[in-house]
């Protein structure tokens, strides 16, 4: 294990540390990484220790390269000088991805309090958006917070849209300092803009409990707590691969709940949405939109939740529901993704 400080900006004491591990030798089946980008917490006057090198060890330990942002804080903490420093730090990074070995677009970020708004403004706002963000009891924006407001700094919540990264959001519920109100508002931001993420309010744990372990920071949590991190990482794994034979697998999942606003159609896409473009399919694709039809579930004659549940519910759902084995959707969904839409056809 390599560990190197990078000195970004002298002037506002911007550095960025990296854990770096080795790739192929006696690691032969990784020739790469993906990379976690750790932004400590500290309410923008300091980063906080205990957020920082426990975090990105944690990451490491499960194969990550690991990087620490100590961001400007203090008299300069003037935005948008940090998100600034994070966009230099992932633009260095993504220069060096190769001698480093990492993969350019397996950049996660995680952030706690301040940190984790800044997490949370890098998913929303920067010109480079991580491929995940991990954001734990942060200040995103929620009628105020005091310390977006005495340092004038935007409110994340604001500009969630279709391209926000996925986000992996913790807190706990006797958070003082942080209100569980940012949590629980910026996640239903999240859904409603079909943005995927996972969410964790513990009930005790209060304000800065960093990875929740004893050794890191010794505070009244609930048993549960230290188990976000492991969570965390199944998530990543889940929606940019787990590594594999040399390079990082297939994702379980996507980075949005269904496909309905992309220029292609998926298995993913729901049914009504496959309808609707119907006329764009291959006939042989045809028969299965009427999967819901030979159900009694024609979504017309319907009313209330199960409509909604008729409209929305994915293809690929229902074909696993009705038995259609794994391999048959993988070729369904290999047809599908042939159709590509102009603008108007996507409207």
């Amino acid at each position: 294990m390599e560990l190197k400080r990078i000195v970004l900006n002298k002037k506002r004491n911007v550095n960025l540390t990296a854990i770096l591990q080795g790739v192929g030798g006696e690691f032969i089946r990784v020739n790469r990484r993906p990379a976690v980008l750790v932004l400590p917490g500290g309410g923008y006057d300091m980063c906080s220790d205990i957020e920082a090198e426990p975090v990105a060890l944690a990451y490491a330990k499960a194969g990550y390269q690991a990087f620490i942002l100590r961001y400007s804080v203090g008299e300069h903490a003037i935005w948008p000088y940090p998100l600034e420093d994070y966009e230099q730090a992932v633009e260095l990074i993504r220069e060096h991805a190769e001698e480093w070995g990492i993969y350019s677009d397996k950049i996660v970020v995680v952030g706690f309090s301040a940190g984790g708004h800044l997490a949370a403004c890098t998913a929303v706002m920067s010109k480079y958006r991580p491929n995940a963000a991990i954001i734990g009891y942060a200040p995103v924006g929620v009628r105020g917070s005091k310390l977006m407001e005495s340092k004038q700094l935007p409110s994340p919540i604001d500009y969630v849209d279709q391209n926000t990264s996925p986000c992996f959001l913790f807190a706990a519920r006797d958070d003082m300092l942080v209100t569980i109100d940012n949590t629980l508002e910026f996640q239903l931001a999240l859904a409603k803009t079909n943005v995927t993420f996972e969410s964790h309010v513990y009930a005790f744990g209060s304000h800065g409990f960093s990875t929740g372990e004893k050794a890191v920071k010794y505070v009244r949590t609930c048993s549960r707590v230290p188990n976000w991190v492991n969570d965390s990482i199944e998530w990543l794994k889940e929606i940019q691969g787990d590594f594999g034979n040399g390079e990082l697998g297939e994702p379980e999942f996507g980075k949005k709940i269904n496909d309905d606003l992309e220029p292609f159609l998926s298995v993913d896409c729901t049914i009504h949405r496959l309808k609707t473009k119907q006329e764009l399919l291959d006939e042989s694709l045809v028969p299965y939109l009427g999967i819901l039809d030979n159900r009694g579930m024609e979504a017309e004659r319907m009313e209330g939740p199960l409509a909604d549940f008729v409209k929305n519910v994915r293809l690929r759902d229902m074909l696993l529901t009705v038995g259609i084995t794994d391999e048959e959707i993988a070729r369904i969904d290999a047809k599908l993704r042939k159709t590509r839409m102009t603008k108007k056809q996507l409207g």
